[in-house]
Formats: C-alpha cells, structure tokens, sequence
C-alpha cells in the first residue's frame, strides 16, 4: 500500500508567464511513450506481479522502491503542466466573480497547440502526450521474467533520458527547466540502479553504457544543485521498515558514474524532504472552482475548523 504526503518530490519555482505551448511539450513527460506515467505502469505491475519476492528480494525491493518515487514524479509533472498553464503566483486571484464572459476572455486558447487541456480540464494535466494522445496500456511491460523487465526498465530509463533532454531544449520557463532538471537526475540514478541489478544478475557491466544519450548532467544547470546535494547517489527506500534490501544493489561499494561528482551509492530510508506545492487559485471565468465560489470557500473554511 502507499501513503501519500501533501509536498512536492522537489520544489518548483514559479512560472514567469503563462506558457500553455510550454505546458504541451511538458506533457510529453507526463503521458508519452516514455513519460512518468510508463515509468510508473511499468514498474507498479512488475511489483505486483514479482514472482518468489522472498527469494529474490533485493531485485524486488528496488522494483518496488522506486514505483513509489514515480508515483511522486507523477504528480510533479502534473504540478508543473498545471502552473506553465496557469501563469505567475497571484495572492487572492479568487477574489471577486469572473468578469464578463461574453467578452471572450480565453479568445487566445483557440490557438494552443494542446487546447483540450483549457476546454476539457480547465488548465490541468491529464495522462497524454505532448499532441493529446492518451497514454495506454500498450507502453506497460510486465512478463514475470527478472532479467527481460529489469532490461526493459534500464531501455525505458534510457528513453525517459532522452525525451526529458529534448523537452529541456525546447523550454525557458524556470518551472518547466525544473522540471526536467530533477527527473534528468533521478531517472539517472534509476538507470544506474537497474544496470547495477543486471549486473549482478548477469555479470554484464551494463552501467558502462550510461548515460544514453551521452551528455554529463553537469552540463545542465538545473541538474547542478541536486548533484551538488549528492541526489546521483541516493536511492529511496519510501518506507520506514521495508524495501532496505536495494542496499544489496545500490551501496555495498558501488559509486557514482564517471561523469558525475565522485562518491559512495547510499540508500536512504523513508523519502526526501520534498518542496511545497504551489497553490494554483481559481479562474472564476473558467468555473474553476465555480463562476462565484464564494459559498464553496465559506463551507470549506467551517469544515477546516471543525476539523481542528
């Protein structure tokens, strides 16, 4: 089971300005064949399904530790599609009723290239890719065979890589460079681990390939303070009792890869700190929550209360 805790895996910094087309290719990351949400189908349906986990629990503790890290990779995409749609932090946006709606206030909308994202979900991300195709099932691979999934977990990680490098190349935004600048780091360190698990496996020095493609992440500038941190070489356990057995994989010896700042793999149990969540306010002229929310905000500041 999950628990779920109400921060962001890092922090993101506020959108300079509304950018839907920068929130579209960001979606690449959250709903393409590579996204977080393959990355997260992939991996949750392999820890189901894992045969003899008793016997082979480093192999299935490092499967399991880090669906959870891709549930939270989710939901920071998610986080940074909705706030390049929505624009800079407003201090009381919900303020007042929606203006005139006869006066066509989302006129611009019409041209976004992902404008299904305004007319269907008010500016939210949904699980598609950067042209609104729906991710599927067809992207989830789960055979029961160790050494196939943990191969086509480290091809998927490779992937990911590459897409998050030419979303990066394609933004300006800080929150959107963000982004791709922490999930560069982790999914480096999760190809690393699962190169790590072949090789004990198989012998196979698969870690040797890294990083596909291959440009250091100390070329990056939004990778600079997480490698500074030592983000390269931490693994998750995401839970206070379970899961150490990834120190059999990811410790024991084991550094960093050549390109990146030298130093020890450590597992860490439990999760990171984490960042806030943005609060992204109300567009009463697009009813979200409602054209006037006013009774809404009043019954929930009585609920918050009385919940104290």
């Amino acid at each position: 089971m999950f628990m779920r805790v109400d921060r962001l895996i890092t922090e993101l910094p506020p959108p300079k300005s509304q950018d839907p087309n920068a929130a579209a290719a960001l979606q690449e990351l959250l709903g393409g064949k590579y996204g977080e949400m393959s990355t997260l189908g992939n991996y949750m349906f392999q820890s189901f399904n894992f045969r003899s986990k008793a016997k082979l629990r480093p192999f299935y503790s490092l499967v399991a530790s880090i669906t959870a890290e891709e549930l939270a990779h989710v939901e920071l995409v998610s986080n940074g599609v909705a706030m390049l749609n929505t624009g800079p932090d407003v201090e009381d946006a919900d303020a007042g009723d929606g203006g005139d709606i006869s006066m066509s206030p989302f006129e611009a909308m019409q041209d976004i290239r992902l404008a299904a994202s305004f007319f269907s979900n008010g500016g939210g991300a949904t699980p598609v890719n950067a042209n609104g195709a729906s991710w599927n099932n067809d992207f989830v691979t789960t055979t029961g065979n160790v050494i196939f999934d943990l191969l086509h977990n480290f091809h998927l990680e490779c992937g990911a890589r590459l897409h998050k490098l030419r979303v990066y190349e394609t933004l300006s935004d800080p929150t959107g460079r963000e982004v791709c600048g922490y999930l560069l780091v982790r999914g480096s360190v999760h190809a690393h681990a699962y190169a790590l698990a072949l090789k004990k496996l198989t012998g196979v020095a698969i870690e040797k390939m890294l990083p596909v493609p291959n440009i250091p992440l100390g070329n990056i500038p939004e990778c600079q303070k997480y490698l500074d941190e030592g983000s390269h070489r931490r693994l998750y356990t995401w839970s206070d009792a379970d899961y150490r057995e990834i120190a059999g994989i990811w410790a024991n010896g084991e550094v960093a890869l050549p390109d990146d700042p030298p130093g020890e793999l450590e597992i860490v149990e439990g999760m990171p700190e984490g960042g806030k969540i943005h609060q992204l306010v109300g567009i009463p002229s697009a009813f979200t929550p409602d054209y006037a929310p006013e009774e809404m905000f009043e019954i929930a500041s009585i609920l918050t209360k009385a919940a104290r």
